[in-house]
């Protein structure tokens, strides 16, 4: 059947074509036959309700009309929001972008719209339909972009959390158009658009701007939480944040310890652990503020024993192993510190490897905090894998070229740059003991290596 300018003059050729009346339909549909009759005849808008059932009575695919029913909504009948949001909502359900890009290009010619569209946006950016969602904060944005608005803020703030994913340079660009948008946010969204700013900054090793960003939100959280509970006027009716007020003080400090951590100053990590894990002066109540104090003290003593051993302190290894041992969330991350120390002070590990083979695959593990940040997992993952590297090769053993191989696959799929390079160098240092097949896969890898990053590191990847 082929397409003729309406949904009505389809209807009418079906009608036709199968010889059936409009109360015939109407009882296959389910629809009124004096309403199915009002808008065959055109006196009667289409509603999506109605829309969905006429195309399931003449048995095509739910999203047939959308095109066409674009059209109905702003051509053949007035438009209105009542059949425009929730066709807007099953065209995201669908993957009907094309029909969300035509509405919306329609209705931003009259900008007393853009409060509405940005109100239907946040509804698709809960319901985790990020695609549709960021079609039109983008366009919300646009017309928006003069102005020094929290809307305008709010649109950047939600495009830099779709845009976040393995991609380390593009998380690293979404980051860097967000960042300057962070003052124009609600004190609340401030609070966890710095959380998620610091998880890029975390993954990228870039820790510098990761104190700065935590310093930021101790004080933002400090100032918060003592207008909250330590002045008259309490903020009962102020935007919340996503997690209690408590958390964030508590978690900017956990921050600053792991850039002192990773800057080499133990000392300096060490004295933060009793701050980010005392928590008397919380007045929060709360299961959740429960729960999430005794995270933060579960981190506090692990981190205690792991700034000890990368001290090098060798002593604490058995009690560091058998506290994780029990904490099935905590044993990756706590292998690769594991790693990291024997490879800086020739310790032999193999034992602790043997015992926990099962933990080294790549996870997703949950916290009080939710998921860990995908980025700094996947960044971590691969340094791990790097570093097993480097630890089996230390000893002349040939398992060290599969985790090169290994991590520079991965490295490369999450565009880190350093890790690549670190891999290219360990083969390029060990390569007498990679068999032939090895030495293949690894040309292989180099290859697409240099595909993806071009000739920007044609010095630093060498081939063979």
């Amino acid at each position: 059947m082929e397409s003729t300018v309406t949904i009505r003059d389809q209807l009418a050729d079906y009608l036709s074509e199968q010889s059936m009346s409009i109360n015939q339909f109407a009882d296959r549909c389910g629809i009124n036959s004096g309403t199915l009759s009002r808008i065959v005849k055109g006196n009667q808008p289409i509603a999506m309700s109605h829309l969905e059932l006429i195309t399931k009575g003449m048995g095509e695919v739910e999203d047939h009309f959308f095109s066409l029913y674009v059209d109905e909504c702003f051509y053949y009948s007035a438009p209105t929001w009542r059949r425009l949001r929730p066709f807007m909502i099953r065209c995201a359900e669908l993957g009907r972008m094309d029909c969300i890009e035509r509405m919306v290009q329609i209705l931003l010619d009259n900008l007393n719209n853009v409060p509405t569209l940005f109100e239907v946006s946040e509804g698709l950016f809960e319901q985790g339909q990020w695609q549709a969602a960021a079609l039109l904060y983008k366009n919300v944005s646009a017309s928006e972009k003069y102005q020094y608005s929290e809307r305008l803020a709010v649109c950047q703030y939600r495009l830099f959390r779709i845009a976040l994913g393995d991609d380390q340079s593009e998380n690293l660009r979404a980051a860097t158009l967000f960042e300057p948008y962070v003052p124009r946010l609600d004190e609340a969204d401030q609070l966890d658009a710095l959380k998620h700013l610091m998880n890029v900054y975390y993954s990228l090793h870039q820790w510098r701007k990761m104190d700065e960003l935590a310093q930021e939100l101790l004080r933002l959280a400090k100032i918060r939480y003592d207008l909250q509970y330590n002045s008259e006027g309490r903020f009962q009716k102020e935007k919340k944040p996503e997690k209690p007020l408590c958390l964030y003080i508590l978690y900017a400090h956990l921050m600053r310890s792991i850039v002192y951590e990773e800057c080499g100053d133990y000392n300096s990590a060490l004295d933060l652990v009793p701050i980010y894990t005392d928590g008397s002066w919380i007045q929060e109540e709360s299961e959740e503020v429960k729960r999430t104090l005794a995270q933060f003290q579960e981190w506090g003593r692990a981190n205690t024993y792991l700034y000890r051993l990368l001290g090098g302190q060798s002593e604490v290894l058995p009690d560091y192993v058998d506290y994780i041992s029990t904490r099935k969330g905590e044993i990756f991350t706590a292998l690769s510190n594991v790693i990291k120390s024997a490879n800086r002070y020739s310790w032999n590990v193999d034992h602790i490897l043997e015992r926990f083979s099962a933990y080294i695959p790549y996870r997703v593990h949950q916290t009080e905090f939710g998921e860990y940040s995908q980025q700094v997992i996947a960044n971590q993952y691969a340094s791990f894998l790097a570093e097993l590297a480097e630890y089996y090769l230390h000893s002349q053993r040939k398992e060290g070229i599969y985790y090169i191989l290994h991590s520079l696959e991965y490295s490369t799929k999450i565009n880190n740059e350093a890790i690549v390079i670190r891999c290219v160098d360990l083969f390029e240092q060990y390569r007498h003991i990679a068999a032939e097949a090895e030495k293949a896969q690894y040309k292989l890898l180099i290859r697409e290596v240099q595909n993806l990053y071009g000739k920007k590191n044609h010095n630093a990847v060498s081939f063979m």
